[in-house]
């Protein structure tokens, strides 16, 4: 009899072994294995992740990965089930068992989440059969504009720190008031986000990765603040495109100016450090509406390598247009 388990154990490696493949980001099969422990020791990763199995007696059938959230639809706070790494064994494909193991996961959390969340990387036909619908985003192609004095802007900026999370979700709030749907952001979904991409470099191989954290502070308490994730090694993975750049991406970022200028002068202050290097490209999920005067819009396009889909699961599925959803690139999972 096929049943559902908490992957761990033996059960985890085999699954670890062979999603490892798709998923490690460049990592070895050791630091891969430690990336996902270290995250479940995470205070919010603790409460709110799991790897579940589909096994039938000692066989590993398919896998998937529970994140649990609070989001916003419409005014109102709903518990969601989030699904990610959704994956079949090499030995089990063509069975139909990922989707068992999703409708199953789907009914238990009915008991408790009103809402379904996952990213598609293979389109959205597959996941649209099990009731998901599309909730649009786009991922853009920024240049952040010069300062107009030669040199870094005159805007004081300091590395980010756990102190300054509660400030930061404050900042998330009302940025994210206007929008119909939206995580509830607190700070310890905020410093998981951070804690990942700092892992993701740290057990990644020297120089190809790194997590930038910075914010600029009044009176002790940060007004506004970005969150980079630097890439080396894409140059590299992609030479003739990116001609020796670096990719930036912008994994989110508040200000407290509704204009988003000192989000700009930070971008601005990071890319003086280094005025001899080619620009890296920056990309980034910026919220509908929400441009710093630095920064212009040089591509944008739909999201096709993550793409949004929900599920109604005790009130119907939302229909969500572009200019309905926050959703930071920091918070795919």
């Amino acid at each position: 009899m096929r049943t559902i388990v908490l992957a761990e154990g033996q059960i985890l490696q085999r699954i670890l072994s062979e999603t490892h493949l798709i998923w490690s980001e460049g990592l070895a099969r050791e630091p891969y294995a430690r990336w996902w422990a270290l995250q479940l020791k995470t205070a919010w990763g603790r409460g709110h992740l799991r790897r579940m199995a589909l096994v039938d007696g000692d066989e590993v059938l398919a896998s998937v990965k529970e994140y649990l959230f609070d989001a916003r639809i419409d005014g109102r706070v709903v518990p969601v089930v989030g699904l990610g790494a959704v994956f079949t064994l090499s030995a089990h494909r063509g069975k139909g068992h990922a989707r068992e193991l999703v409708e199953r996961m789907l009914t238990e959390a009915s008991r408790h989440a009103e809402l379904a969340l996952l990213f598609s990387e293979i389109g959205p036909d597959y996941y649209a059969k099990l009731g998901f619908d599309v909730a649009a985003t786009s991922e853009c192609a920024l240049r952040v504009a010069a300062p107009a004095k030669r040199g870094a802007p005159a805007t004081m900026i300091r590395s980010g720190e756990d102190r300054d999370l509660v400030s930061i979700a404050a900042l998330g709030r009302e940025l994210a008031a206007p929008f119909r749907f939206h995580l509830e952001r607190d700070a310890d979904l905020i410093q998981y986000g951070i804690v990942k991409k700092r892992l993701l470099a740290g057990l990644g191989p020297a120089g190809m990765r790194e997590l930038q954290f910075f914010v600029a502070e009044e009176g002790g308490s940060a007004v506004a603040y970005v969150v980079v994730s630097v890439d080396r090694g894409a140059r590299d993975r992609s030479a003739k495109a990116l001609a020796g750049r670096d990719v930036w991406m912008l994994e989110e970022c508040g200000d407290r100016d509704p204009s988003g200028a000192r989000v700009g002068a930070i971008l601005q202050a990071l890319l003086a450090r280094e005025p001899a290097t080619a620009p890296p490209l920056i990309r980034a999920w910026l919220p509908p509406g929400f441009l710093p005067p630095q920064i212009s819009i040089e591509q944008s396009r739909p999201s096709t390598g993550e793409v949004m889909m929900l599920r109604g699961l005790k009130i119907p599925t939302p229909k969500l247009s572009e200019p309905d959803v926050l959703y930071w690139h920091g918070d795919l999972f």
